[in-house]
């Protein structure tokens, strides 16, 4: 897993397809449910002309957690969901990323949603960890 200042990334040896399927299943099982699912592709396509690679940003929510941090802070909904994004970086070759919980909520300043954050990170980080494992089994 790759780390950025802002995201967390894992390369997968497989299809777009097949990417986007894995990455649901193990955000799902990390308790996170998909509520919007944008497709950059055809978007881009349809709004603009333009061609993009296989691109889809995925709003992942743990409602137990979203309830929390609002609790904690009811702004923090301008940074909810998580956002994870899978792309084709080429043919068989899928990139998955998740936001970085942590500097998203510090940028806030507030206490009380320092252990929500950590709990979100530990999550998105377990479900990524899955997929890079599963790949290199596979």
């Amino acid at each position: 897993m790759e780390e950025t200042r802002y995201g967390l990334r894992v390369d997968l040896h497989t299809s777009y397809e097949d990417a986007v399927d894995r990455v649901m299943a193990s955000l799902h099982a990390q308790g996170f449910g998909v509520l919007t699912t944008i497709d950059v592709q055809k978007t881009l396509k349809e709004k603009l002309n333009h061609d993009f690679r296989k691109y889809q940003i995925l709003g992942a929510c743990n409602p137990a957690l979203a309830e929390r941090a609002l609790h904690a802070e009811l702004e923090v909904g301008l940074l909810l969901p998580c956002n994870v994004i899978v792309y084709e970086r080429e043919r068989g070759m899928t990139s998955v990323a998740a936001m970085a919980p942590l500097p998203a909520m510090g940028i806030i300043g507030n206490k009380d949603l320092e252990d929500v954050a950590r709990e979100a990170d530990g999550r998105l980080r377990s479900a990524l960890q899955q997929l890079e494992t599963s790949d290199q089994e596979r």
